[in-house]
């Protein structure tokens, strides 16, 4: 301690002037002092606070003017080439696997671990994810932006909300008064729409109405693509429609023809609308087809529930029926469900979370199943292992949501709104340019401005969204080296075109005729043609069927005598020999 304190030379006058030390006497001083030795090996700056190497290749911006922006713009060119320098020694943070609930021998199992268990053992701040909220009005529903900051609930009876549930801050709280199905956020938590009895309405963050979508009548669902500024809705007449939020513009709207639907979700990776049915189909739809892109039947009742796996890049999907099955899809070759069992008590909703868990809400209780349970193929039907289950006493359950970035559970149901732990769900790492749940008012602003200018055209909405910026393949309908098309072509000409062309077949151009002569093209297409029933004959023949012409009543008169004689002469009769009674008796020869 007397050597620190001698150190920092605490016990000399403040009025006496320091004489800075130079390199040679601090670094006898250092090697002297065994407590500053100890001290430096054991401790060391983090990255962020050391000095910063020369970076090369940082615009410096010389050509402004103005010399407050060019320095503003300077440092935060600079800011942003160290950003990036660090981001390359962060990125070994990622290495490891994501944490979850381990058992130690076969006999444990993680879903006979309870919540009160869970919330012991998890921090002080994991642990306020476990909460209950007990309200009047529902059951309801529940939406989280896209960071996992901010929540927005619905109830059926009208009861609206949006509020910052990390710190309990409440944004807007409306009492609708009327029926509403369904809640969304729109690019932010500046804006949510509600689907309410009759149309679609669009609020601000205070609650107010800005906004009354008259096109969209009786909607069940809503859905916002990020990337494209769409609000799709579906209802019960049965139309999709597409919504830009960032002209107002009505894109699209599709005719399903399959009756009502309540059941909608979105393939994050391509912005594919799945669609659940009456009937037990499953449709998907994109701006550009007014028909759906693939249709499949899914289950043997309604289906009540389609959700989409965001930690395979939309591989798989699962749904949910009446016929209580649940059932998971591989959206690259369709050829049938990749696991099925059966929920006690029909499931009710699906929704998988970041990392794949996929939960479950059937009868009173929500299911959580693991990522290598779901996605490996079973040809029974028997259920995959569980890993977490909560039951419920309050019924019905209408909705279960998984938090971004957080190992949250959110199930809506009649009493209201509870929230669970589920361990490992949640993605850990987040990109701060993609969704950043600490971002402030500035940054925001800056995000939507970017957001805007980025925005993706509808018409680039596909099955395979890696079409984009690839080669057209050359077309075989048309040849290089003439305009006529390819089912007009010769045999060898299209075998060439094809590839299969073998180069020791000789077809000659040209086709001799009847007398030997060679023909042309022209020439064979009107011989080929010769003697053919035109349209137009047929129909004038038609027309002369009930037409009595005595020249024609003649020729037919004339042409049933020569038949007659004909036939007299093959049985050997003449005109004048007249059949008799008694010809009957004569012996056959």
């Amino acid at each position: 301690m007397d050597a620190l304190l001698a150190k920092a030379d605490s016990l000399s006058s403040a009025s006496k002037k320091r004489r800075r030390p130079t390199q040679a006497t601090s670094n006898s001083a250092s090697t002297s002092d065994l407590t500053y030795q100890s001290l430096v090996k054991q401790t060391s700056l983090p990255k962020s606070l050391r000095p910063t190497k020369t970076i090369e290749n940082v615009p410096t911006h010389n050509h402004i003017a103005n010399k407050k922006l060019r320095n503003k713009l300077a440092r935060t060119s600079t800011h942003a080439a160290q950003s990036k320098a660090l981001l390359e020694d962060a990125e070994l943070l990622l290495t490891s696997e994501a944490g979850k609930m381990e058992v130690e021998g076969e006999m444990e199992k993680t879903w006979r671990v309870g919540q009160s268990e869970i919330v012991e053992s998890t921090g002080q701040e994991a642990a306020l994810g476990r909460k209950e909220w007990k309200l009047d009005g529902g059951p309801y529903k529940s939406r989280h932006t896209r960071n996992g900051r901010h929540l927005a609930i619905i109830g059926r009876d009208g009861h609206a909300a949006t509020f910052d549930w990390l710190t309990g801050q409440l944004h807007a709280e409306l009492q609708l008064q009327e029926t509403c199905r369904d809640i969304t956020f729109l690019h932010d938590q500046s804006h949510f729409a509600v689907a309410q009895r009759k149309y679609v309405f669009i609020y601000d963050r205070d609650g107010v109405e800005l906004h009354c979508l008259k096109a969209h009548i009786e909607p069940t669902c809503l859905e916002f693509l990020p990337y494209h500024w769409l609000l799709a809705t579906i209802g019960n007449a049965g139309y999709l429609k597409y919504q830009d939020t960032s002209t107002g513009q009505l894109l699209v709207e599709h005719r399903t023809k399959l009756g009502a639907c309540t059941t909608m979700t979105q393939n994050t990776h391509n912005a594919v609308i799945h669609l659940g049915h009456q009937n037990g189909c499953v449709t998907l739809w994109t701006p550009n087809l007014p028909h759906p892109a693939v249709q499949l039947l899914a289950h043997l009742g309604p289906v009540t529930s389609v959700a989409v796996d965001p930690s395979q890049a939309g591989r798989y999907m699962a749904t949910a029926g009446r016929d209580s099955t649940v059932k998971v899809w591989d959206c690259r070759n369709w050829k049938g469900a990749v696991r099925e069992w059966s929920a006690r008590g029909g499931s009710a909703d699906l929704d998988w979370s970041q990392r794949g868990f996929l939960a479950s809400a059937s009868g009173g209780t929500v299911n959580v199943y693991s990522t290598s349970s779901i996605h490996s193929a079973s040809t029974t039907k028997a259920p995959p292992p569980l890993y977490i289950t909560h039951p419920v006493p309050h019924r019905p359950l209408t909705s279960v949501r998984f938090t971004p970035f957080q190992d949250i559970l959110t199930i809506g149901h009649a009493a209201g709104l509870s929230s669970i732990l589920v361990p490992g769900a949640g993605e850990p790492n987040f990109d701060s340019s993609e969704a950043d749940p600490f971002e402030n008012k500035k940054t925001r602003r800056e995000r939507e401005v970017k957001a805007l200018l980025d925005k993706i055209q509808p018409d680039m909405i596909a099955l395979d969204p890696e079409f984009v910026g690839s080669l057209a393949l050359p077309s075989k309908l048309v040849t290089d080296t003439t305009s006529t098309p390819f089912a007009r072509l010769p045999r060898i000409q299209r075998l060439k075109v094809s590839g299969k062309a073998d180069e020791t077949e000789e077809v000659e151009s040209e086709v001799e005729g009847d007398h030997g002569k060679k023909e042309s093209r022209e020439e064979r297409e009107k011989r080929k043609m010769r003697g053919k029933g035109k349209s137009l004959k047929r129909y004038l023949r038609k027309q002369r069927k009930n037409v009595i012409d005595p020249t024609v009543v003649a020729i037919r008169a004339k042409l049933e005598k020569q038949k007659e004689e004909k036939r007299r002469a093959a049985a050997g009769q003449t005109e004048n020999d007249k059949p008799s009674a008694l010809d009957r008796f004569k012996r056959k020869s």
